[in-house]
This record gives structure tokens, C-alpha cells and sequence, in this order.
């Protein structure tokens, strides 16, 4: 079975939508889409989910069904608005938190948007576990007999678990934790950090593991099997990040330990597969001088030992943002001095691409790991490069002003970006942006403040390889002309690597010569087909012939 006779029909669906955008001519969208009906289609492809956006503006959230769009180019609206402060998918994107004006939060079944529970408290902060099980919520207090942390039973409504706790950092909330498949539960407390039975939560703390003067923890993900522990400097001793297994059979000593100097803060992120964990140490005060808003250090740890120190990096400068990709295997960093380096390391720490240097301090890496989008936000203009990491070329290049939040899709198709307020409190927009950076979709608001994807796992899509191979391998026979046979042309290479053009041309225009190539045997880089340069040479060769009869009858010719 071909790659293309595996598409199904949500995915034939896009291919024609996308080439829409893109600039294509009906005639050969029709020719395309005929193409792809003809196809056979495999009974047991199952029905990918469809993507949802979740929309807040200052009177209430709603929620959009996600591209391609049917109606217009326009998204349908699955929820109208309904009047909220706030609102939070679950990471498991099954259940949704909405904060009420009245004080009462409650969670909805985010597939049906039906209410399963509210929760009528009075609160400062409230927090879902990952999947949805427990609600988490704090309020001021000033006694230690008033429980002000409690841990609700999202089926029952009751609670589980109360803690006191004098105050809430963004270090210490949410005050417990869970992996991301809520198979390990652990709280940091002074000294220690307590871990539970997630499952019942009646037992109390299982155990214990002692840490003097911890300050931070963070728990790996999937799987759950490992904490991370931050300790900071005290009294001349260094600062430390140890790693230590859930097992409390296997914490008499720390796997692995990283200790370093002129530390005031720490960034601890886990991979997919609890195998590494990226360390951003950040110092307020550069002794070198060179940047304003001080010094940061990368460095790698591996849970069986094998890597513990700096990762290399070729440049001198801040560490502007570092980011595993979904299969925990490789991490990208922008690192250093504008112009900002870009570096994808395997998870050995080896450099694996160069992704060149430019005004850039955000990754976003593709959810199925092929793609991964290279941008300039913030206090930058907005510069945006994407990339194909597997066949190490660049897809093309856009720009999104004053983007305040950015990120792909679950499916990997597109990437969406929003400029909200209170950040911005003019020119409040969402755009959607094919995976190679052609403007997709834009709509602007008066006032925005939140844009987020429902979140779902990667995995219940297709691969997005799947359609990119599908339109290189098509050859479309063109049109027999002028007593010529048909010829069938190999399609140029899809999207060759950006070049720095003489003047700003739109994505869409962009796109357009590079579609036709892909999918019609075209060429993208303005030269003529063997047709064209052919009836240009004869078109030449009757006006010479016409100049030279022109003068044969002029007076005076011999």
C-alpha cells in the first residue's frame, strides 16, 4: 500500500484547503483533489480527533473547532461565550477549569463541555491535576490550623488532602505535584520532600526523602520514575540540582548531582522518557559585565550517570530558551549575543544541526519531531524560520509582530501565534500559520487575552510526513499543446531553503510558484519550462524575420 493510499479523508480534506491558501488555480486543485479520490483508502484508518481553540476575550471564553476551516476559511464555533475570569485545559486536555465571576470554579468534560462539578470557594489560586482527577486551590491564611491548600475530588467534589502554607510561589504552587499520568504524587516541605499514594490520599505521607534546604522540585513526566531537587548557596556552599528516583527503595543516594556557584534561580525541564534534565542556571549579576539582566549556564544531567555537566555551546551570551523535542531524544537551544545561535544536541549532548544565527529567542518544537519553528519574540520583531530537523533544510520564513504566546498544534500541521492582553493592549490578534510559515488564517479583536490549543496526544494524528511524501511523489501529466506529446515532469524539491529576497513579498505569493512546482512540474525559481523558452525563441525569430522584411521594403533598399 502507497503513502498516499493510507490519507484519510479529515487529511485529503487538508491537502486541498492547504493548497488553497497557498494560491493554487481551481483548475489544478480540481486535478489534485480528483487525484486524491481516486485513492483507495485503508479500512482500518481510524478518525483523527479534531483540533479545538480555546478563545477568552473580557466577555467570556468560547471555544473554535480548529483548521482546516469549512465555512469560508472561517472556524466554527463549537461554544458560544460564557462569562468567565479564567480558564485551563487539563494537560491531558480531557477536562477544562473555568473561574467564574461569582467566585465558583467549575470543571467541565472538555469533549462534551457538560459540567461534572463546581466547586463554590472563595479563592487566590486554583490549579487541575494533569489529568483532571483533582482540583487544588489556595487561599490566604494566617494561622496554621486554618488548612488553606486543599486537594478536591473532582468525582466526588470532596476533599482529599489540607495543608497549610504560609505562602505561594511560583516555586512552591502547585504545592503537590503529579507526573504527567498522575502515577506519582510528591509535595516539597521544608527539608523534605513527602510523597503520597495518588490513588488515596487517606493514607497520608508514604515517605519521605530528606533534602537540607531544598528549595525547588520538579518531577519527571512520562514516566514518572524521577525528581529533580534544587538546592540553592548558603553560607559559601554551592548551589545543587540532584536527581533522585521515586523508588523509596532506591533514594539512600542521588543518581546523579550537579553543584555551580553565582546562582540565584533554576529552570528544570525533564524529557520525554525521564532520561535527561536540562538545568538553566541564572545568576542575577554578570561579573563580566556584558548583559544587563545578568548570566545563565545550560547544563545536562542523565539518570544513569553518563553525561553531568555544561552543554558546549559555541557562543558566549544568555540562555534564551532550551526545549526537548516530543520523543525525548534530541533538545534544542538559542543561546547567546543577538544575533542569537540556534543548536539541536542528541540527548549524548553531541550537536547534532546548526540552525545559523539571526534575531531569534523561542523554540517550538513540532510535536511529531520532524518540524520545529525558530522565532524572535518579545522585544524582537517577530522573526519566524521553520525547519525540517530530519532533512536539515529550512521550509520558509515569515514574520509575527508582537507575539505574546506561541505554539503548534496537536496534529503538527500548524502553528499558532497570539498577541494578548494585558502584554499588549492594542493590535490583539490570532494567526495560524501553515507548518512551512504561510500564513493561514488571521483574526484581529478588540481586546484578547487568551488563545491556547486543546491539548491531545500527538499521537492520535497521522503523521504530517505522511502528506509531505504523498505530494512529492505525485507526477501530474500536463496537457498535450501544439502537437506535442505529453510529458511527465519530476516535481522540483518542496521548499528549498529560504534566500534573503530584494523586497517583501507576501507568504501567500510566496508560496504560490513553490505549490505549482511541487505539484505540477512548474518551476519556483522564475526560469522558463523547455515550452516557454521554446515559443519565446520562435516569437523572436518572427520579429527578426519581420524587421528584415520591414527593411527589404523600405525605400532605398537594394
Amino acid at each position: 500500500m502507497t503513502v498516499c493510499s493510507r490519507l484519510s479523508k479529515t487529511q485529503r480534506k487538508f491537502s486541498v484547503a492547504d493548497l488553497q491558501v497557498k494560491g493554487s488555480t481551481a483548475a489544478q486543485i480540481a486535478r489534485y483533489d480528483f487525484f486524491l479520490s481516486k485513492l483507495p483508502m485503508a479500512a482500518a484508518v481510524g478518525t483523527s480527533p479534531v483540533l479545538e481553540i480555546l478563545v477568552r476575550e473580557p466577555d467570556g471564553y468560547s471555544i473554535w473547532n480548529g483548521p482546516p476551516f469549512n465555512n469560508n476559511n472561517q472556524p466554527g464555533i463549537k461554544l458560544e461565550k460564557v462569562p468567565c475570569s479564567s480558564a485551563k485545559f487539563s494537560e491531558d486536555g480531557s477536562r477544562l477549569m473555568v473561574t467564574k465571576t461569582d467566585c465558583a470554579i467549575s470543571i467541565y468534560d472538555s469533549s462534551t463541555l457538560k459540567e461534572i462539578r463546581c466547586f463554590q470557594i472563595p479563592h487566590v489560586a486554583s490549579a487541575l491535576s494533569p489529568c483532571g482527577t483533582y482540583l487544588q486551590t489556595f487561599q490566604k491564611s494566617t494561622t496554621p490550623q486554618e488548612k488553606n491548600v486543599v486537594l478536591w475530588s473532582v468525582e466526588t467534589g470532596d476533599p482529599v488532602y489540607q495543608q497549610f502554607q504560609k505562602n505561594m510561589t511560583k516555586a512552591t504552587w502547585p504545592s503537590v505535584r503529579f507526573t504527567a499520568d498522575e502515577a506519582v504524587a510528591c509535595r516539597l516541605a521544608t527539608n523534605e520532600i513527602q510523597f503520597f499514594d495518588p490513588a488515596d490520599f487517606s493514607k497520608g505521607i508514604l515517605h519521605r526523602l530528606r533534602i537540607p534546604g531544598v528549595a525547588a522540585v520538579e518531577l519527571s513526566k512520562a514516566p514518572g520514575s524521577h525528581v529533580a531537587a534544587f538546592v540553592p548557596e548558603s553560607k559559601g556552599s554551592p548551589a545543587s540540582v540532584q536527581i533522585y528516583p521515586c523508588d523509596k527503595e532506591l533514594q539512600s543516594q542521588p543518581l546523579a548531582r550537579r553543584s555551580f556557584f553565582r546562582c540565584s534561580t533554576v529552570q528544570l525541564n525533564w524529557n520525554r522518557g525521564s532520561t535527561g534534565l536540562l538545568v538553566v542556571v541564572q545568576a542575577d549579576v554578570d561579573k563580566s559585565n556584558q548583559s544587563y539582566y545578568g548570566e545563565s549556564k545550560l547544563n545536562y544531567l542523565t539518570t544513569d550517570g553518563t553525561f553531568e555537566g555544561l552543554v558546549p555551546l559555541r557562543k558566549e551570551g544568555p540562555i534564551h530558551d532550551v526545549q526537548w523535542s516530543f520523543s525525548g531524544k534530541e533538545f534544542a537551544v538559542v543561546y547567546g549575543f543577538m544575533p542569537a545561535n540556534a543548536t539541536i544536541f542528541d540527548k549524548k549532548c553531541k550537536p547534532l544541526l546548526e540552525l545559523g544565527s539571526g534575531p531569534y529567542n523561542t523554540i517550538r518544537w513540532n510535536p511529531k519531531g520532524k518540524l520545529l519553528c525558530l522565532a524572535g519574540f518579545g522585544n524582537l520583531p517577530g522573526d519566524m524560520a521553520f525547519w525540517d530537523v530530519v532533512d536539515k533544510k529550512q521550509l520558509g520564513t515569515t514574520r509575527a509582530e508582537c507575539s505574546v504566546t506561541s505554539e503548534w498544534s496537536a496534529d503538527g500541521r500548524y502553528f499558532m501565534t497570539a498577541t494578548t492582553a494585558p502584554r499588549l493592549q492594542v493590535d490583539n490578534c490570532i494567526k495560524f500559520f501553515n507548518y512551512n510559515g504561510s500564513l493561514f488564517f488571521k483574526k484581529m479583536f478588540d481586546k484578547l487575552f487568551q488563545a491556547d490549543w486543546k491539548p491531545e496526544s500527538p499521537e492520535k494524528f497521522g503523521e504530517i510526513a505522511e502528506l509531505i511524501k504523498s505530494v512529492d511523489s505525485m507526477k501530474v501529466e500536463e496537457t498535450k499543446s501544439q502537437g506535442q506529446g505529453s510529458t511527465s515532469k519530476k516535481p522540483a524539491p518542496a521548499n528549498p531553503p529560504a534566500k534573503k529576497p530584494a523586497a517583501y513579498r507576501p507568504p501567500h505569493a510566496k508560496n504560490a510558484a513553490a505549490v505549482q512546482a511541487e505539484l505540477f512540474g512548474g518551476s519556483s525559481t522564475g526560469e522558463m519550462s523547455k515550452n516557454a523558452l521554446k515559443n519565446k525563441k520562435k516569437r523572436e525569430k518572427q520579429k527578426e524575420k519581420k524587421a528584415t522584411e520591414a527593411a527589404a521594403a523600405a525605400p532605398g533598399a537594394t
